[in-house]
């Protein structure tokens, strides 16, 4: 499955974190815009709202499960928090999701979540997998 892309993404990621000055972790280019290390946090609060649908949905089907992230980011005041935090966070969550991922077994994978706020949609626990990695990458490249 695509826990070894995930596990890959991490590994790349966090020496490449390291080389990105503190300010430009701050750096915000309009008070509405996140700054790098708001999309971070935005990534762990991702993580941790897909690793509840990565498990609830093996043995819940169709539960409603979904992630306020403007809210989120701005509760969890990832902007005052050390980036270097932030980045053992987000790593650790993202090595959990590997373990938990790995450990699906196949015929789950096609049981099914509702993660929309407002008309119920469901996708498999196959495609949010996915998605959460396609979501990863495309903000990683803006970090």
């Amino acid at each position: 499955m695509n826990y070894q892309i995930l596990k890959n993404i991490v590994e790349s990621e966090l020496p490449r974190f390291k080389n990105i000055p503190e300010e430009e972790w701050s750096h915000k280019i309009s008070p509405e815009k996140w700054s790098k290390k708001e999309i971070l946090g935005h990534l762990c609060d991702s993580a941790l709202t897909n690793i509840r649908r990565f498990v609830v949905t093996q043995y819940k089907e169709n539960d409603n499960i979904v992630y306020d992230q403007d809210f989120w980011v701005k509760a969890q005041n990832y902007q005052n928090i050390p980036t270097d935090e932030i980045i053992s966070l987000w790593k650790l969550l993202n090595l959990q999701i590997v373990h938990t991922v790995e450990n699906i077994p196949d015929e789950a994978l096609k049981r099914t979540c509702d993660t929309t706020k407002t008309t119920p949609q469901v996708f498999s626990l196959e495609y949010i997998i996915q998605d959460y990695i396609d979501h990863l990458k495309y903000h990683l490249k803006a970090i």
